[in-house]
């Protein structure tokens, strides 16, 4: 059986491995860690798993469907072998009807396994006529802060790769998307970008120019632009302050700090159903065009 997702920007998630370690700050509260070591106790989630059956699950899809590559996992973690990589991938080339999405932390595994000449022999040997890169293949990278989008962003535009995206989320500050690929050497660039909050427990507020910084730059630079989610918190409402009937102040509050640029925006836990996705009073739920000569499948009903 598929693994239906509730993520909204995908159908499904597929897990041919599980388990990481922690990388920079965005892993901090991962949910895939909770969620593991709820059942398989603490440490657990270090160790990373490789499953045959679920490796081969795709085949058994017949509806084209948008499938989040290791929703548990970090597919170029080095307890992952190269041989595996190459098996993923196959079984992606060979699934033409439907859309991958792929992201990684590990920037610089992913480009130096998937700029080689042997690792693109070594797949497409098992997948004779697919083109290089992957047509159905949508490559991307966590960026979660400027430090992480200086170091991943130019990583990716470096990478064979025929749709590239950017996750932001956890959102933990502002990026600015020039001063991240300037020096980057490629011919393409970035065809998508997400971006949301932190859920969970000990959640980290997303200030909403972050997210407004990346959606203006996105309508600046042509780039579909999805708002995932604002996650635990959520922006104060511009009349909030002593005289809200107390019913309506019953959140936790935070005020983010003096020594940020953003002083004094009060943010609010309410939760991520209440918190929403819509920014500014609107969602956003765009996607990249189609590649060349494929359709993007449509959503999965659930």
């Amino acid at each position: 059986m598929s693994e239906r997702s509730a993520i909204e920007w995908t159908d499904t998630t597929w897990n041919p491995t599980t388990g990481c370690t922690k990388v920079s700050p965005g892993c901090d509260h991962c949910y895939a860690e909770r969620i593991v070591e709820r059942f398989a106790g603490k440490g657990s989630f270090a160790v990373v798993t490789r499953s045959e059956p679920k490796l081969f699950a795709p085949f058994t899809w017949r509806k084209p469907r948008r499938v989040f590559v290791n929703s548990m996992s970090d597919l170029f973690h080095d307890q992952v072998p190269d041989a595996f990589i190459v098996q993923v991938f196959s079984v992606m080339a060979r699934t033409p009807r439907h859309t991958y999405q792929l992201l990684t932390k590990r920037h610089g595994r992913m480009r130096s396994l998937l700029s080689t000449d042997g690792f693109r022999d070594a797949v497409l040997a098992l997948t004779p006529g697919a083109l290089w890169p992957l047509r159905n293949l949508w490559l991307g990278v966590s960026v979660e802060d400027q430090p992480r989008a200086a170091l991943r962003i130019p990583a990716l535009l470096d990478t064979p790769a025929w749709i590239r995206w950017l996750s932001c989320e956890p959102l933990l500050g502002p990026i600015d998307l020039d001063a991240a690929d300037h020096d980057a050497r490629c011919d393409g660039g970035i065809d998508w970008l997400v971006v949301g909050g932190e859920s969970g427990p000990g959640a980290r507020p997303m200030h909403p120019d972050w997210a407004r910084g990346l959606r203006d730059q996105c309508a600046d630079s042509a780039i579909p632009f999805f708002f995932k989610q604002w996650g635990e918190w959520v922006a104060a409402p511009s009349n909030y302050g002593p005289d809200v009937p107390q019913r309506a102040r019953h959140a936790t509050e935070l005020v983010f700090s003096r020594a940020s640029d953003v002083d004094g925006q009060i943010m609010l836990r309410r939760g991520k159903k209440t918190a929403g996705r819509e920014l500014d009073g609107r969602t956003f739920d765009e996607f990249p065009p189609a590649p060349r000569g494929m359709a993007v499948p449509e959503a999965v009903t659930r």
